[in-house]
């Protein structure tokens, strides 16, 4: 009941619905009481030889309108009830999504992919049937069950009726034990088939490495012991599932020959007719399903408990980083500033960053540059409010970040990722990405501009080429400069390359960064590289080690300085000259 409580925001929203649907499943409940009534009557009229073809004739006719209307009966309140849960799944998916959409990185640090899987599609729709099956057997057993009660014990016999009824508490503490087991389980299962969902996703976009080092039977083996752990809690939910109907079948069982037993004796003392008995039998042959559907109640409550506890669960999360209360929406600097920025991740105490400042004006150039793991990519993110900081320590057009609306910072914003994720469809579509409504000329320039206009030549639909899951069709080097044009295409006032230029020749990244200076001269740009040719041309390059600057100044300037920056980029020239 806890469930159907926690679902009441629907039901208060879609009330018509429901009140004309449970309207229609109550006078179906009446209407059912009427033929068991008027069977008796007739079996006592063949009983007293008083049945005439007249009486004989209106019964049937009452008989078959009355199965005319409980057909249309029921196929409207199927209707309204079964249509009202299909659009609260709905509502559930869409907030779900909404809510996945507003959760910062370290929420999935956190969730595992193949969990968040499950609730979408396993228990989403376990709450669904909640609303539809759990209120249609809620309401059609409890009013059959009064209603026909109430026929048997004030139209036949009530010492009939509560010799009938002696195991029916057997029936409520049989459901309750079994229900409490079947919530156990049915979430231990729920969790088990999140695992299985995440080691598909990982093995399906790992298959790669899983050939390269030769690991499929390793991988199968492991499916097959989560698949098997699946296995076994799904079974045990259906133990107790299984074990649900026997039960209220065996009650029933001993209701019918109590009945049956007890009724006859009665009829041989003529405290009942023959009709009546045959009436008291037929009604109670209709508390069969109220008696199985209360059943089928606990069952469907249980696995929508559990599944809503999920959802809830998942719901309850907050992300990292809040929106100002009054933020700022509009900024017309493109400048970015830090003052002494200092940054660690969620539950950790060693500091990513530490005392980082730099003036970026607008227009200008910055290339951060540095070891792996020195924190380039940490000062990228930081710029994109992906986490919660210090306040007063960053500053874009000279607000503070956390200051600023988060819709308004990433449109101030283009940002090109290390990890390229390109979705399944057209180049066309992937590079209009960020501008949907973007002409077929503009998108057209902005490949070219990332130099992949004479990959396009290659390719046999050109534009239209479908791009395979994350872009398992093309090269890196394809899928970063498709990226690259995404982010020109939005013309973004900053825009931020994360180490996007990695998988290119030096040739390539070179024709990149001409069109970069030309198409963003008055622009704000960021630049994060191993290969420091890429920002040679910046206004301020900063060497990052172990989230420190350690170096700071033009190219000239760190060239004679004679560091790492200097060190660094001699090698790499002398590399390039041998492979050239």
């Amino acid at each position: 009941m806890q469930t159907l409580k926690q679902l009441s925001w629907f039901f208060r929203a879609h009330w018509k619905r429901y009140v004309i649907g449970i309207s229609f499943l109550f006078l179906i409940d009446v209407l059912m009481l009427w033929p068991p009534r008027l069977i008796g009557e007739t079996v006592d009229s063949i009983r007293n030889s008083s049945l005439t073809s007249a009486a004989l004739t209106q019964t049937m006719v009452i008989l078959l309108v009355l199965g005319v209307l409980l057909y249309v009966m029921r196929f409207v309140w199927r209707y309204l009830l079964n249509g009202g849960a299909l659009i609260l799944e709905r509502a559930l998916r869409e907030k779900l999504f909404s809510h996945l959409t507003r959760m910062t990185p370290s929420f999935y640090h956190r969730k595992r992919s193949g969990d968040l899987m499950a609730v979408a599609t396993n228990d989403i729709p376990a709450i669904e049937q909640t609303a539809s099956t759990g209120v249609l057997t809620l309401v059609d057993s409890l009013f059959m069950t009064l209603l026909t009660l109430g026929v048997m014990v004030t139209v036949i016999d009530w010492k009939l009726t509560l010799a009938a009824l002696i195991p029916m508490p057997f029936l409520a503490w049989s459901t309750a034990y079994y229900g409490k087991l079947l919530h156990d389980r049915f979430y231990l299962a729920q969790e088990a088939f999140g695992e299985m969902n995440d080691h598909v996703q990982q093995s399906v976009s790992g298959v790669r490495v899983l050939r390269a080092f030769v690991q499929e039977r390793a991988d199968v083996e492991a499916y097959r012991r989560v698949s098997e752990k699946t296995l076994e809690r799904n079974v045990s939910v259906s133990r107790i599932d299984a074990l649900f109907e026997p039960t209220i079948a065996i009650i029933i069982g001993f209701s019918f020959l109590i009945g049956l037993g007890y009724g006859t004796y009665l009829v041989f003392t003529s405290a009942i007719s023959l009709g009546d008995l045959v009436a008291f039998n037929l009604y109670l042959g209709l508390l069969i399903w109220p008696m199985f559907a209360f059943g089928w109640l606990v069952n469907v409550l249980q696995r929508g408990g559990a599944s809503h506890k999920r959802y809830s669960e998942l719901l309850m999360e907050q992300p990292d980083v809040q929106e100002s209360a009054n933020p700022v929406t509009d900024v017309a600097a493109n400048t970015v500033e830090a003052r002494q920025f200092t940054f660690s991740y969620p539950g950790t105490d060693k500091p990513a960053l530490s005392d980082i400042s730099f003036v970026l004006e607008e227009g200008d150039t910055l290339g951060i540059v540095g070891r792996t793991g020195s924190g380039k990519s940490t000062l990228c993110r930081s710029l994109l409010h992906q986490y919660q900081m210090s306040k007063g320590m960053l500053f874009v057009g000279g607000v503070p970040i956390e200051k600023l609306s988060f819709h308004a910072l990433r449109e101030k914003i283009g940002y090109v990722p290390q990890e390229h994720l390109l979705f399944s469809r057209t180049i066309e579509a992937n590079a209009a990405f960020g501008r949907p409504d973007a002409s077929h000329e503009k998108i057209v320039r902005a490949l070219a501009l990332a130099e992949m206009k004479g990959d396009l030549a290659q390719f046999k639909d050109g534009l239209q080429t479908m791009v395979g899951e994350k872009g398992v069709t093309l090269s890196g080097g394809q899928k970063q400069r498709i990226s690259i044009a995404r982010a020109l295409l939005t013309d973004a006032d900053i825009l931020i390359l994360d180490d996007s230029l990695s998988a290119v020749d030096a040739r390539t990244e070179e024709s990149i960064v001409r069109h970069l200076r030309q198409e963003r001269a008055n622009k704000t740009t960021i630049i994060t590289a191993h290969r420091l040719s890429a920002v040679q041309h910046a206004q301020l390059i900063l060497v990052l080690d172990e989230g420190r600057i350690v170096e700071r100044g033009t190219h000239n300037e760190l060239m004679q300085a004679n560091g790492w920056y200097a060190e660094q980029y001699r090698r790499q020239q002398m590399e390039q000259d041998v492979t050239g």
